[in-house]
């Protein structure tokens, strides 16, 4: 599994102190998946009392990420 992140991507991932391996752990093992209106996918998964959502999409065995945040509990859900 190949990851590759977008300028945006990085930039936000670094502007809120996020964890690239934790990213790629919650796109790997995720406890939800949505499809977003533009057709990208959402994984989430709580890490350390926070709801993770990471945007990306999956070409063929490649993954792109498009941005990660963190969200209060409860608000998409």
């Amino acid at each position: 599994m190949d990851f590759i992140y977008t300028t945006h991507a990085e930039e936000s991932i670094a502007k809120r102190k996020l964890n690239k391996e934790i990213v790629e752990d919650v796109i790997k093992n995720p406890e939800t998946t949505e499809v977003s209106r533009l057709g990208r996918r959402i994984a989430q998964r709580s890490v350390n009392n926070k709801l993770l959502r990471v945007v990306y999409v999956n070409e063929q065995s490649v993954y792109i990420v498009i941005t990660a945040y963190y969200i209060e509990e409860g608000r998409y859900r």
